[in-house]
């Protein structure tokens, strides 16, 4: 009996429906997708999307089967039309010092890292990324060699808070003895170029009936995107820090190329503006401390001149080291001498103790596994093979 083979293509399949994720969009986006999924009316629409904001936000559910409060029929369309999945961690490490490390994957080949440092703020800080890589190739920050891949979305970045909070079983959202009290935007990019989807994560971060973080604990810190510093303070109310490191335009043009579009005249003049500003509500300035670069009494007093007058703290960086950098980290004596200076000139001057050097969790340090690894691949690709 003959055998046919039969060659044809099967007919080609719908690409997999991907359900909208509820988990990181505003009151008014979670409305209106109710609606449009026809999960209730227009009319009630405000009223559901306020339960399920307080389960998201407050409570930290991935299964719609836990909002007790809502009929089991109406959970049964909510699970078919949206998810509440958290993102992959692809990695997590914990510091000797407690500092956890998160290597979160977003998406295929989007991957970004999100440190939680204890101890810092009332009890402890999440440093969150903004970008997946960098623009601004800052010569000290190992971010910076990684080249950008996008903005995140306000989704993305809510996400990382989720999944620390997660991590440190920290749901419903505590009133009292919390273990992530502040949010820092320090992580990976620049978000002040990104900042409508930085601003609508500062807004379901601090709403009071979820996450519940106040604005006064959220940082955004930036290397001096001047045009958006006013609209960074009026959209989100959050505290300013600039990263600075360098009194004058020589030598900042050098550790924080950005400032050759910005230079130190007109970023003072736009710190100097920024909503809100008062010694309640002080800017906060970075400074990391390098051997021979910047770290001279000269250059301490360099800077308390350039921000006389502007309610502010400075706060004193220890250069953490990173593979192929040229740069060394000063002395403590010398650290200790540069804080003295500023402390005479009226400026609190802590210096920021290191954390997660081991893990290369600590400030500059951060970039993403999944960049570092693609990299050590096109490495091994282009080197010639020896002969067998």
């Amino acid at each position: 009996m003959g055998v046919t083979l039969d060659l044809s293509r099967p007919a080609a399949q719908p690409p997999a429906t991907v359900r909208p994720n509820l988990c990181g969009m505003t009151r008014a986006e979670l409305a209106a997708v109710l609606v449009a999924a026809d999960v209730v009316p227009a009319a009630k629409a405000k009223m559901r999307a306020t339960q399920l904001w307080r389960w998201i936000h407050h409570y930290g559910v991935t299964d719609f089967e836990r909002m007790t409060d809502v009929a089991k029929e109406t959970r049964t369309t909510l699970a078919e039309a949206f998810t509440l999945a958290r993102p992959e961690i692809v990695e997590r490490q914990v510091s000797k010092d407690g500092t956890r490390k998160y290597l979160i994957r977003l998406a295929p080949g989007i991957e970004v890292e999100t440190v939680y440092i204890p101890d810092v703020g009332r009890a402890g800080a999440l440093c969150v990324s903004s970008q997946v890589g960098c623009t601004l190739n800052c010569t000290f920050c190992h971010t910076g060699t990684q080249a950008l891949v996008r903005n995140l979305t306000a989704a993305e970045i809510v996400a990382q808070v989720q999944v620390a909070r997660d991590d440190l079983e920290e749901w419903p959202s505590p009133k009292e003895d919390r273990r992530l009290t502040n949010i820092v935007f320090m992580g990976m990019g620049e978000p002040l170029y990104n900042l409508d989807h930085v601003a609508a994560a500062i807004d379901i971060i601090a709403d009071n009936e979820g996450i519940a973080i106040s604005r006064r604990r959220i940082t955004v810190s930036t290397s001096g995107v001047v045009p958006e510093l006013h609209d960074l303070g009026e959209k989100t109310q959050a505290m300013l820090a600039i990263s600075l490191h360098a009194t004058n335009d020589a030598l900042r043009d050098v550790l924080v190329p950005l400032n050759k579009k910005y230079p130190l005249e007109q970023l003072i003049a736009g710190i100097r503006a920024y909503p809100g500003l008062s010694n309640a509500r002080r800017v906060t300035f970075e400074y990391v401390m390098l051997k021979g670069v910047n770290d001279t009494p000269a250059e301490a007093k360099a800077l308390v001149q350039l921000l006389k007058g502007i309610p502010a703290k400075i706060n004193l960086i220890p250069f953490n080291p990173w593979p192929g950098t040229a740069y060394e980290c000063s002395s403590w004596s010398t650290i200790e001498a540069f804080a003295a200076i500023l402390n005479r000139g009226g400026y609190a001057s802590p210096i920021r103790t290191p954390r997660g050097r081991d893990i290369l969790a600590a400030c500059g340090q951060l970039k993403s596994e999944s960049e570092k690894l693609r990299a050590s691949a096109r490495r091994r690709i282009a080197a010639p093979v020896a002969d067998a």
